[in-house]
Order: C-alpha cells, then sequence, then structure tokens
C-alpha cells in the first residue's frame, strides 16, 4: 500500500469501529471504489489491534471493577452489579460467535458486494434512527436482565452482514428496549472488547501460519493513527450523543447508501 492508502484506513477503522456507520463496509469500499489493493491480513490484525487498544485504555476503569468483581463473584458466590455486567457482557457474545463460526464462509462468499452493503446501510440505519425516536429511555446498565441481554446479542449477530454496524446495531435493540443513548453507547462499546480481541486473535494466528511477508512500518502506523483515532470517537462520541442524537449518522448513511446503489447500478 501507500502511505495514504495506510493513513486513510487505520483513520477509518478507528473512526468507524465505534460509531454506528459499519467499519467493515468502509474497509471494503475503498478496493472497490478506488481499485486500491487490498490491505492485507497483516494491517487488519494491525488496526483491530489500535481499536482494542483505544477501547481497553478508555474503559481501563470500568474493566478493572467488571473483572475484579466477576472474580469475587465466583469465589464468593455473591452478585454485584459489576459482576452481572460481566455475565451479561459474556452471555451477549455468545450469538455473533456461535453466528460467525457458522456462516463467515456464506457472507465472505456472497455478500461482500456494493448492492448489500448499500442496502443494509440504508436499512439498518432507519432503524437505528427509528430505535431513537420511538423507544423510551428510562433504562441504565444496572437494568440488564436476562432477556434484554440476550436480545442485544442476537442483533449483534446481524453485524456479520457488512454494512450493517455492529455498534449501530446493537445500539439500535438497546434503545428498541428501553435505554437511554450513554447506556446503550457504553454496553455497545463494552460488548465490543470480547469481539474485536476474538477477530484479532484470529487474524493473527492465520497470519503466523501464513508465509505473508510483514512490513513492520505500515503495521507501527496503522496501530498508533487506529488507537488515537478510536479513542478521540469514543470520547466525542459518548459526550455528545445526548445533544446530537442519531439523525446525523441516519443521514450520512443515507447518503453513502445512496451513493453506492448508483455506483452498483451504472
Amino acid at each position: 500500500m501507500l502511505w495514504y492508502h495506510i493513513v486513510f484506513l487505520a483513520l477509518i477503522q478507528g473512526l468507524t469501529e465505534f460509531l454506528p456507520v459499519s467499519s467493515s463496509a468502509h474497509l471494503i469500499l475503498p478496493a472497490q471504489l478506488f481499485n486500491w489493493p487490498d490491505q492485507g491480513l497483516a494491517f487488519d490484525v494491525a488496526v483491530h489491534l489500535g481499536t482494542l487498544i483505544a477501547i481497553v485504555g478508555y474503559f481501563r476503569k470500568d474493566i478493572i471493577q467488571i473483572v475484579v468483581a466477576w472474580a469475587v463473584s465466583l469465589k464468593d458466590k455473591k452478585s454485584t452489579a459489576d459482576s452481572r455486567l460481566a455475565w451479561w457482557i459474556c452471555l451477549a457474545t455468545i450469538p455473533a460467535c456461535i453466528a460467525g463460526f457458522v456462516f463467515n464462509d456464506f457472507i465472505s462468499t456472497n455478500l461482500r458486494s456494493i448492492e448489500v452493503i448499500a442496502y443494509a446501510t440504508i436499512g439498518f440505519g432507519v432503524l437505528l434512527w427509528l430505535s431513537d425516536r420511538y423507544g423510551l429511555a428510562y433504562k441504565t446498565e444496572q437494568n440488564l436482565g436476562f432477556k434484554s441481554v440476550l436480545y442485544i446479542g442476537l442483533a449483534q449477530a446481524l453485524a456479520l452482514i457488512p454494512g450493517t454496524s455492529r455498534s449501530g446495531i446493537t445500539m439500535t435493540a438497546a434503545r428498541f428496549l428501553g435505554f437511554n443513548r450513554v447506556s446503550s453507547a457504553r454496553f455497545s462499546f463494552l460488548l465490543s472488547i470480547p469481539l474485536i480481541f476474538a477477530a484479532g486473535s484470529l487474524k493473527l494466528l492465520e497470519l503466523l501460519s501464513s508465509n505473508i511477508p510483514v512490513d513492520w512500518l505500515s503495521i507501527s502506523i496503522g496501530v498508533v493513527l487506529s488507537t488515537i483515532s478510536a479513542y478521540l470517537c469514543i470520547y466525542l462520541f459518548l459526550k455528545w450523543l445526548n445533544v446530537i442524537g442519531f439523525l446525523p449518522f441516519l443521514i450520512y448513511r443515507l447518503i453513502l447508501g445512496a451513493v453506492l446503489l448508483v455506483i452498483a447500478y451504472t
């Protein structure tokens, strides 16, 4: 890749991983629209590592509290709000893991087209706005229960479809269930940690078992830029979410989807 490919893709991954606009779609599209070379497995590992560093760094205090509470609950058999949150994250992760294992090959072969990305971008964008427009906002993370977590986890499995947005679909489900904007976003972000870790680990194992040469300078730039952009994105998104809502993201997704449909059918 040329230097501006590296910078652009690293920033795009960092910015779109946690915004409700689909990072997978934005990483697929440059190669298809601009005839750029595929960024390759090593670079995918790098930018996944960057976003993982960002999310863990931002929520480090919460993560420590959750992990410690979970460990104590295993030992003392006593449940707290933080230990329950740990179990809810584990439960909500299971559907996406199963769906990924079962449907990964089918999705990679059949659903990575511009048309699919366009329709998913528009359709799930409308759902996101509807959930924010008509969903109630009386619940926080403390109100998470088995059914609500299972619904959010099942919704997360839909993010395997390029263009859906993992953060977008989980926030959509949470808002429809009555969780307020910030709580929906926070749980969505915490829920991303095991999946980003799993996806990055699988890509890393695949990379280590291959003979692909690694450009360590490109990798380093990718990690640094995706970490910085993802951290800033999380901070600003949570800070301004209650002010701007999800309407700007709907508008962006509608415009992007319309442009993609024009490209696909002309």
